[in-house]
């Protein structure tokens, strides 16, 4: 309390002062105030109009990068978007890799083969990245161990493209479907792509009467 009052001496008027010290008793007991962390005081106190509140910034815990944020919430997005694929590549029965409901329709081990050439080609096509599979030519259909072990490389090649590339390679602007994106706004369609291809997957799991498993989450 003595911190307090020495504090309430350096204001620079009594009336300020009355309305600080009132505002103290108001947030409770000295012992509520002994442990009231201090950026918490103070924006308690600045509510209230009694100090400015650029006197805050100091005091406040600081705050992450929007850079390191978007990295962040795109390696999320993609951790989720894997696990959500496993489970339904997963429950697709060996004997049914081959399926398609329609002559002209993909089957679904070229669903998920599709998702894997187009993803790593349009990301590596707008960077400085180099394509895993530039070289190499997926058979057209494969197996469902062959197809989940691609998907797997697929993921692991984008979440290390989201580390590598930098901020400002983030920010970039490439050419995407006829209009001007960021790389971040591309990674994002990448996956609402493979989200398209996941939905039409889940019809082929109905057709071979599996019942999808649910999940929530994005």
């Amino acid at each position: 309390m003595l911190r307090v009052r020495g504090f309430l001496r350096n204001l620079p008027n009594e009336s300020y002062i009355t309305q600080l010290t009132e505002a103290i008793i108001s947030l409770g007991t000295t012992a509520k105030f002994k442990d009231m962390k201090r950026s918490r005081f103070l924006r308690k106190i600045s509510g209230l109009g009694l100090i400015p509140l650029f006197g805050l910034s100091s005091c406040e815990e600081p705050e992450q990068q929007p850079g390191d944020q978007i990295k962040e919430e795109l390696t999320a997005a993609w951790l989720r978007s894997e696990e959500i694929t496993l489970i339904s590549m997963e429950q697709m029965p060996p004997e049914s890799y081959f399926f398609k409901y329609t002559e002209e329709a993909m089957t679904f081990s070229e669903q998920w083969r599709h998702c894997v050439v187009f993803t790593c080609g349009q990301l590596a096509g707008r960077t400085a990245l180099e394509n895993p599979y530039e070289n190499v030519k997926l058979p057209v259909q494969m197996p469902k161990e062959e197809v989940i072990s691609e998907i797997k490389k697929m993921y692991a090649f984008v979440r290390s493209s989201i580390e590598k590339l930098s901020v400002q390679e983030l920010l970039a602007k490439c050419e995407f479907a006829g209009d001007e994106i960021p790389i971040w706004r591309l990674i994002y369609a990448l996956e609402s792509h493979i989200v398209h291809h996941r939905g039409q997957c889940v019809v082929y799991l109905r057709l071979n009467e599996v019942i999808p498993k649910g999940f929530y989450g994005w």
